[in-house]
């Protein structure tokens, strides 16, 4: 009896025997204890990994979308191949440059352009003014890079903290950063070089110390707009650390105006360096750079104007470039032009 099947009519209930009813029972409670464990790794997932992985998806499209929209704007596009040709002669100048910059030939001084075996002349030394041109791009443009990268680092650091905890953090970096605005940037850099003495190094370091106010306050001021913001609140409620907030929400926000900010800095700071270089505060000669090489030309502007207009034209198409493409980044970073 006990191994036959009963069929039940409907309005019946089922009577099971001792031993069966607690064999039912332990299979609810591993039921039970199976939905319990599939509901607690959906949560951890729902609260992790998930939005991350979104969080990622969103960001790669965003930044497919940027590149899309910065494709359509022609003169952004002409100027970033531009850019990007005059970084890669530089960088290749030992291969691509036709002599040694440095090569001092005195029966070959101050050939005009288009002189057979010097495509733009001679200096007032005979050294071959296309060669220094080359290798002057490697110092400019690195130097440039390099400073914004430096002001970048130290402004998003002082720019995060004064905005998020505001109070004395917030207060003390605003009067540091307002004595230094408090200088003309020119002057600034002056002072600075003249306390750590002439060279390429002090010069760098100095309009790298003038660029940090600038992207303090850009990353200050969207550290404000956003900290209030709803989604920050949330993660705040759901106890995130402030560390996870500024890292991994709030820094990510103000990508898009530090790139463009930063990309029409470097020509800023190309010009500033070259700037100092001219005034002798910079690199030295016979160092091979734009800078140098526009004040070795001044002396012989009547006689020989190629070499100065030659090097001031490799800054202003470098940094006009940059501009356009600065711009470009703007237009296509910016949420409202988005259609």
């Amino acid at each position: 009896m006990d191994d036959e099947k009963v069929v039940l009519g409907e309005g019946e209930q089922e009577f099971l025997a001792p031993e069966d009813a607690q064999t039912y029972e332990d299979a609810l409670l591993q039921h039970d204890l199976e939905e319990d464990l599939a509901a607690d790794q959906f949560a951890q997932r729902s609260d992790g990994a998930m939005p991350e992985a979104a969080e990622d998806i969103e960001t790669v499209s965003m930044w497919r979308d940027t590149l899309r929209r910065l494709r359509r704007d022609k003169l952004a596009v002409a100027s970033a191949i531009l850019l990007l040709a005059v970084i890669v002669i530089s960088a290749l100048a030992p291969l691509i440059a036709p002599h040694d910059p440095y090569t001092v030939v005195l029966t070959d001084r101050l050939k005009p352009p288009f002189t057979p075996g010097h495509l733009f002349g001679t200096d007032q030394l005979g050294r071959d003014v296309l060669s220094r041109l080359i290798y002057g791009g490697r110092i400019s443009v690195t130097i440039g890079v390099a400073a914004v990268l430096v002001a970048l680092a130290f402004g998003i650091v002082i720019g995060l903290l004064a905005g998020y905890y505001k109070g004395f953090v917030d207060t003390v970096s605003i009067f540091g950063l307002n004595v230094l605005n408090a200088f003309p940037y020119i002057l600034l850099a002056i002072a600075i070089i003249a306390a750590l003495g002439p060279g390429l190094t002090n010069a760098m370091i100095a309009i790298s110390i003038v660029g940090i106010p600038y992207y303090a306050r850009i990353v200050r001021g969207q550290v404000f707009s956003l900290r209030e913001r709803d989604f920050i609140q949330a993660e705040r409620a759901l106890g995130a650390s402030d560390w996870r907030i500024i890292t991994r929400h709030i820094l990510p926000n103000c990508i898009s105006p530090i790139i463009v900010a930063a990309t029409l800095d470097v020509g800023w700071m190309i010009v500033m360096a070259a700037g100092l270089s001219f005034l002798g505060l910079g690199a030295q000669p016979p160092t091979a750079e734009w800078g140098v090489i526009l004040s070795d030309g001044q002396q012989y502007i009547q006689n020989a104007p190629y070499i100065s207009l030659l090097a001031g034209m490799m800054i202003f198409i470098v940094v006009l470039c940059l501009n356009f493409l600065g711009d470009g980044l703007r237009d296509a970073l910016d949420p409202n032009l988005k259609n």
